[in-house]
C-alpha cells in the first residue's frame, strides 16, 4: 500500500513537472508577454507598444534570459505560492485562486454529500434485483438525466424553480451574502446529472457481482439473504463506484465551468471563463496548472481506493 502511495505520488509529480514546463513554454511565447508589457507599462494595445519599450520591460523583468533559468525561476515563485498578478483585477492571483477555489469547494462538498450516499443506495436497489419494478423506474430515472445537456437543465430548473414556483433567485451571485438558497440551483444542475451517471454505474457492479457463481452458491446454501448481500455482494460491487467517486472531483471541477457561468456564481470556472475573455495571462496559466493538479491527484486518490477497497490487488513492479 505504502508502495502504491510513493510510486503514484512519484508519478503525479513528474507530470505535474511536464505540465507545468508546457504552460510556461506557450505562456512565454512573445505573443502573451507583449499582452503582459502592455498592461504593465499602461498602454491601450499591442500598437502602443514599441518595440524599445518591450526589449526595456524584457530586461527589467529578467525575460531575455536562457529558458532554463527563466522556468527554473517561475516554478520557484510556483512552488512558494506567487502566481503573479492578475492583469484584469490587479490584485495577487493567489488571491482569486483562494476565493475562487474555496466558493467551488463549498458546492463540491454539498455535490459530493449528496451524490454519495444517494447514488451508492439506488444503485444497490436497482442492481439486486435485476429486472423487478424498481430497478426499472431507477435505471429509467438515471438514463433520463445523464441524457440531458448540463446548460439545458439549468435553463429548465431555472424556469421550474425561480421563474415559475418563485422558491429561489435566478442567480448566485450571492452580492448580499452568501446563502444556500442561492446555491440550490447550481447544486441541484450538478447533482442531476452526477446522481444519475454513478447510479447506472453501481448498479451495473451490483448486477454483475449478484449474478456471480460465488453468491449463488451462498444463497443455495441457504445463508440469509441480507447477509450475502452485506457481507458478500456490497464489498465487491462498491469497488468502481468507489474509484469512480474520486475521479469525480475532476469531473466536478469541469462541470462547474458551465454551472458558475450560467449562475454567475463566483467560482473557479467563473474565474478562468473571466479570464479567458479578458485575456488575463497569469490567471489562466495558474488556473490551468491547479486544474491539471486536481486532475492527477484525482486518479492518485482513485487508485489508493481501489486497493484499499479490494486488497486482492497486487501492484507488480
Amino acid at each position: 500500500m505504502g508502495t502504491l502511495f510513493i510510486r503514484r505520488l512519484i508519478q503525479m509529480l513528474l507530470i505535474m513537472l511536464v505540465v507545468s514546463a508546457m504552460l510556461f513554454a506557450i505562456f512565454d511565447s512573445d505573443q502573451f508577454r507583449k499582452k503582459v508589457a502592455v498592461a504593465e507599462l499602461g498602454g491601450f494595445g499591442l500598437a502602443t507598444l514599441s518595440d524599445d519599450d518591450y526589449h526595456a520591460w524584457l530586461e527589467k523583468r529578467g525575460l531575455n534570459q536562457p529558458f532554463p533559468v527563466r522556468y527554473v525561476a517561475w516554478l520557484d515563485q510556483i512552488v512558494h505560492g506567487d502566481f503573479g498578478q492578475s492583469i484584469e483585477k490587479d490584485v495577487a492571483v493567489s488571491t482569486l485562486l483562494e476565493e475562487s477555489l474555496s466558493n467551488t469547494a463549498v458546492l463540491a462538498f454539498f455535490v459530493f454529500l449528496i451524490m454519495v450516499p444517494v447514488s451508492l443506495t439506488l444503485g444497490v436497489l436497482a442492481g439486486m434485483k435485476e429486472g423487478s419494478s424498481l430497478d426499472r423506474v431507477i435505471s429509467f430515472v438515471a438514463v433520463f438525466t445523464t441524457s440531458i445537456p448540463q446548460i439545458a437543465t439549468a435553463a429548465l430548473l431555472t424556469v421550474i424553480l425561480a421563474l415559475g414556483l418563485k422558491w429561489v433567485p435566478t442567480k448566485s451571485a450571492m452580492d448580499d451574502g452568501w446563502s444556500f438558497r442561492a446555491l440550490v440551483l447550481p447544486l441541484l444542475t450538478l447533482l442531476i446529472y452526477d446522481i444519475g451517471y454513478l447510479v447506472r454505474m453501481t448498479r451495473a457492479a451490483m448486477t454483475e457481482v449478484m449474478a456471480s457463481q460465488y453468491i449463488r452458491t451462498a444463497l443455495l446454501k441457504g445463508l440469509p439473504y441480507h447477509r450475502v448481500i452485506l457481507r458478500h455482494a456490497l464489498r465487491n460491487a462498491l469497488i468502481v463506484p468507489v474509484t469512480l467517486i474520486f475521479l469525480e472531483l475532476n469531473g466536478v471541477l469541469s462541470q462547474v465551468v458551465v454551472v458558475e457561468v450560467f449562475f454567475q456564481y463566483r467560482g473557479f470556472g467563473r474565474m478562468l471563463f473571466d479570464a479567458a475573455n479578458f485575456g488575463d495571462i497569469q490567471v489562466l496559466q495558474a488556473g490551468t496548472l491547479v486544474a491539471v493538479c486536481v486532475a492527477v491527484a484525482s486518479q492518485l486518490l482513485s487508485d489508493v481506493a481501489y486497493v484499499v477497497v479490494n486488497p486482492r490487488v497486487r501492484f507488480v513492479r
